[in-house]
């Protein structure tokens, strides 16, 4: 089985950083991807990085050039820095993780920018 969960989030204000970890247990073999994605109140599920297992990586344009995904294998964790943060980047962050055909996913962790 595979479970991930994430750690790392909380209140900062606008301009700040937060760094967020997501911890793999269970079998890393055969990863296609793993990412981030986040949830606001009112607003639609939003992908917001991803990374496969060749390191290619994406952003969604919303947070191109502040955020930076990356990983450790070492450390069966995926993370994602968060710099120059905004308030329209609170929402909930949760980890995903493919591994075709299945897709899993973490229970997220809040962060919140105030202005």
């Amino acid at each position: 089985q595979v479970q991930l969960v994430e750690s790392g989030g909380g209140l900062v204000q606008a301009g700040g950083s937060l760094r967020l970890s997501c911890v793999v247990s269970g079998s890393t073999i055969s990863i296609n991807a793993m990412g981030w994605y986040r949830q606001a109140p009112g607003k639609q599920r939003e992908l917001v990085a991803g990374i496969t297992s060749g390191s290619s990586t994406n952003y969604a344009d919303s947070v191109k050039g502040r955020f930076t995904i990356s990983r450790d294998n070492a450390k069966n964790t995926v993370y994602l820095q968060m710099n120059s943060l905004k308030p329209e980047d609170t929402a909930v962050y949760i980890c995903y993780l493919t591994r075709v055909p299945y897709y899993y996913w973490g229970q997220g962790t809040q962060v919140t920018v105030s202005s």
